[in-house]
């Protein structure tokens, strides 16, 4: 067993999240919800796939904090969802009450955690779970750029007619309209984006991309839950097994890409410690341009909530 996860929210995209870890036995779960009940009955509901899975992970819920008592990785999920024709920015006061509560709760009871928050509008709520948690800004990040990279992947294999595991792509900067798909480090088959697509096709994957989340939301009449939930348990495990691996996530910056002292999607290796080093690619002038652009609009959102 690798260690012990809390999830905090108990929503499609927690208890997606919850049961994809407990599968892949990355460690003991404490599910967390302010309905207790809630968070118990969908706990009981894992605890019981797990013979067919043959995981020995162990999962409870509760909505007491004490359970949560010496995690190794705390994730975020809980908040106010998007509704159709709603922005995340939207959500900004509303959520930002209840992740300042609960990064001083489980950080309280967990103060050697690294912290991954998923509640909207991301950059904006990292910022706040940094400030009330009072961690490093290593071992605070937020989950988005997995999730936009990956539906910006699936777009192009799905345009290209190839398998997605010839397709590399990057989003980075905002979760939001200002997100920027770096189309410089996109690549299908080894080869670059642009030589593969149009550009009228890339600048319509792109515009599909930057609108995924609100695609969803109007199909189904709910906010997507497998994807975020897959790229959640990615970084939990990137951290808990201390893969080193290079992921795009929301992380504090200190003069990379031109942008300084601000949480903000970037490429980093993620380790035990959390954020153990940011990575700065060469892009274009006009992606640099693009996300120095995003970092003030974030910059904006948040001096709204401090």
């Amino acid at each position: 067993m690798q260690g012990k996860i809390t999830i905090v929210g108990a929503g499609r995209v927690g208890s997606s999240s919850a049961w994809l870890a407990a599968i892949r036995e990355l460690g003991n779960i404490v599910l967390v919800n302010r309905t207790e009940n809630t968070a118990k009955g969908i706990a009981l509901d894992i605890s019981q796939s797990l013979p067919v899975e043959k995981s020995n992970s162990r999962i409870i819920g509760a909505s007491d904090y004490t359970e949560t008592k010496n995690s190794d990785i705390i994730v975020i999920t809980a908040g106010a969802q998007r509704t159709a024709g709603m922005t995340r920015e939207q959500l900004l006061e509303t959520n930002a009450v209840i992740v300042k509560d609960i990064a001083k709760q489980t950080a309280k009871y967990s103060p050697n955690a690294v912290m991954v928050v998923v509640t909207n509008p991301l950059d904006a709520m990292v910022a706040v779970a940094a400030k009330h948690s009072g961690f490093p800004k290593e071992r605070i990040m937020g989950m988005a750029g997995i999730l936009d990279s990956a539906r910006f992947a699936s777009f192009i294999a799905q345009e290209a007619n190839v398998s997605v595991k010839k397709v590399s792509a990057l989003v980075l900067g905002s979760h939001g309209g200002a997100m920027v798909p770096i189309i410089s480090n996109s690549k299908v088959n080894g080869k670059p984006l642009a030589k593969i697509l149009s550009k009228e096709k890339i600048d319509a994957l792109v515009k599909r991309t930057i609108g995924a989340g609100e695609e969803i939301i109007k199909l189904q009449e709910s906010s997507a839950y497998y994807a975020p939930a897959a790229a959640v348990v990615q970084m939990i495990e990137a951290v808990l097994k201390n893969k080193k691996l290079v992921l795009p996530v929301t992380a504090h910056l200190n003069g990379e890409y031109g942008i300084k002292g601000m949480f903000f999607g970037a490429p980093a290796i993620l380790g035990k410690n959390g954020v153990e080093k940011i990575i700065e690619l060469k892009i274009s002038e006009e992606e640099k341009k693009q996300l120095q652009n995003a970092a003030e609009k974030i910059r904006q959102l948040v001096s709204q909530i401090e």
